[in-house]
């Protein structure tokens, strides 16, 4: 790893100043979110960047490889085709990108010891170059079913999951223990938490990504993970301005639109955002969504003006980084070509230019729009300053670099597994048990079988659902023997668990997105139908319970991650009783102006 002598010689005289400055103002002041770095300093060095380097710094890129340097040849390969470079170094060396974001599918997280040295050598390669800046480096690490950084990091229940616990305080212990660990492993910035309140139960994107329906609630849950992240120096980003929460659509695929007043507006989608800008937010995400009623031009709110300036920056008193979702989304590509839309984003207010489709293009667009005149360079630097201020309050200037011994030392120790287990039992939400189905006895029960849907582990969770749910209740004294039956299972698979259901003391059931035509609803029928004891658990949304009546014990568990599994497991086995509260209402299948199980209802076993 290059030493800090190393650092401060590639960085020179000037930018070891701002490492001083800042060091004096964190040593008197309070959070790492609330230090503020010596202007004088960051301008001194935004007045040295060349025109290119300022157009970089904009930028957040993803790119292929465990390696800086050293990539696996179909790595190099797929970089060569999707942004003309071969490694990390290159990217960085080329375009001076001002941040680079980690995914699963781009190989870049192997395993914490290769993410740390993959950290460093983007660190080395960045700071080596004339005026080398450090990298932000950033990841979707939102738990539940949207991780990048997987086992053996410590992995805990999803938004709804925590909104279901209601617990600031374990909001806060995800955050915290969730961001020692990314910082070791030299990721600087979260994109998270989802700061949506999701009244739509059909929403096809965020659902369980968020806490659930009720602004306040949210509100506070939000604040509570964002001083968790940033009081371990990585920057939280409250994601997806102005609120993506009721839409039917997925801005990856499509154009949304919310048909939200301003005054519902206010009331709903504004609320957790506001109180995640006076918890000192470092940073927030915009969303590919048309909001009429906040803008009437047709433009998504990522170029909206109105909505980023307008609203963010001078309603809610915003002055933090600004981060687009995506720009290889199709939410933000429908009206504009890849040409125009960082152009237009800049115009609206953006600082950070995430992930184009093809980066050349538009770093040549920001570049081009500069030296004709539609932005000026002063626009430039009022969001590089703040990408600076960012950076130095993370201690990025004095600290470029992490440990292997760091990541042995915080990287899924066991007191961190051991508290994500105690913040999932306090999720698990038991709606439904009749007859006192629940909890099921070793003795009365000793045989198990666990069917139901398999849905492709999210990143880094061993899985397969089912059978992480046999193994769980195995350990905990039962026989259990998985038989998966998928999302939309045959009228053979049906049969095929029937007839195994026969053999078995106890059914459980993992649901999976139950609809009214859903085979899922037939195999809960006929397996009620044998008389056994049927536990379903839902492994995603909570919804489920309004397509499946017959179901005599039903479980909500939020995701199908092995944390969440085996807490549900725990409540089957009755080691801790069910806690969790529902953060979203069920409305009823046949009627959806009913409320079939409102916000806040929960059972749990008698004492």
């Amino acid at each position: 790893m290059p030493s800090r002598r190393t650092f401060l010689t590639a960085t020179a005289a000037l930018t070891a100043g701002v490492t001083t400055g800042l060091t004096a103002t964190v040593a008197t002041g309070g959070p790492a979110h609330a230090a503020t770095p010596d202007d004088t300093l960051l301008r001194a060095l935004l007045s040295r960047m060349t025109l290119e380097e300022k157009v970089g710094q904009l930028f957040v890129m993803r790119v292929y490889g465990h390696s800086a340097t050293s990539p696996d040849q179909a790595d190099i390969d797929a970089n060569l085709k999707e942004i003309g470079i071969r490694t990390a170094a290159e990217l960085v060396a080329k375009y001076r990108v001002g941040g680079i974001i980690y995914f699963t599918w781009a190989h870049n997280t192997r395993d914490p010891h290769q993410i740390a040295g993959l950290s460093n050598g983007i660190q080395k390669a960045s700071l080596e170059q004339p005026r080398g800046l450090p990298v932000l480096i950033s990841t979707d690490q939102e738990h539940g079913i949207v991780c990048r950084v997987g086992e053996p990091a410590t992995l805990f229940p999803g938004a709804m999951a925590i909104g279901a616990g209601g617990s600031r305080a374990d909001a806060r212990t995800l955050g915290r223990i969730a961001g020692q660990e990314l910082a070791a492993l030299g990721i600087r910035q979260n994109y998270s938490p989802v700061a949506d309140v999701n009244v739509n139960p059909a929403n096809p994107v965020i659902g369980v990504r968020s806490f659930g329906a009720e602004p306040d609630a949210v509100a506070g849950l939000v604040a509570a993970e964002v001083a968790g992240y940033q009081g371990a120096r990585v920057a939280a980003t409250a994601k997806h301005f102005p609120g993506h929460g009721d839409t039917a659509v997925d801005s990856h695929y499509g154009f949304p639109v919310i048909t939200h007043s301003r005054e519902l507006w206010q009331k709903l989608d504004a609320v957790p955002f506001r109180a995640a800008i006076r918890a000192g937010i470092d940073s927030i995400m915009t969303a590919h969504l048309q909001f009429p009623a906040l803008d009437d031009s047709g433009d998504p709110a990522t170029l909206s003006h109105p909505i980023l300036t307008g609203i963010l920056r001078g309603e809610l008193g915003y002055d933090g980084v600004v981060v687009t979702d995506s720009l290889g989304m199709e939410g933000v590509r429908t009206k504009y070509g890849d040409d125009r839309v960082p152009v237009l984003a800049l115009k609206a207010g953006v600082d950070q230019l995430l992930n184009p489709p093809s980066l050349d293009v538009a770093w040549n667009a920001v570049l081009k729009a500069v030296r004709d005149g539609e932005l000026t360079e002063e626009r430039l630097d009022e969001s590089i300053l703040r990408i600076l201020r960012l950076k130095a309050r993370l201690r990025l200037f004095e600290k470029p670099y992490v440990s292997q011994a760091g990541v042995t030392r915080t990287v899924g120790t066991g007191a961190h597994l051991a508290a994500a287990d105690r913040v999932a039992e306090r999720t698990t939400t038991l709606l439904v048990n009749k007859g006192q189905v629940l909890p099921l006895s070793r003795r009365r029960t000793p045989r198990v079988l666990v069917v139901g849907a398999d849905p492709a582990s999210p990143s880094g969770t061993t899985g397969p659902p089912t059978g992480v749910l046999a193994g769980a209740l195995t350990e905990l004294g039962f026989t259990a023997t998985a038989l998966p039956t998928g999302t939309a299972p045959a009228a053979a698979t049906v049969a095929r668990a029937v007839a195994a259901a026969r053999d078995a003391d106890a059914v459980v059931v993992g649901t999976y997105n139950v609809t009214a035509s859903s085979t899922q609803r037939t195999l809960v029928e006929q397996l009620v139908a044998t008389g056994k004891p049927v536990v379903a658990v839902a492994v995603r949304n909570p919804y489920d319970v309004a397509q499946l009546p017959t179901a005599p014990a039903f479980l909500a568990a939020y995701s199908w991650t092995d944390v969440e599994l085996r807490a549900a497991a725990r409540v089957i086995a009755g080691r801790v009783r069910p806690r969790g509260k529902l953060p979203v209402p069920v409305q009823q299948a046949d009627d959806p102006a009913r409320v079939l199980y409102p916000v806040g209802y929960g059972l749990s076993y008698p004492s």
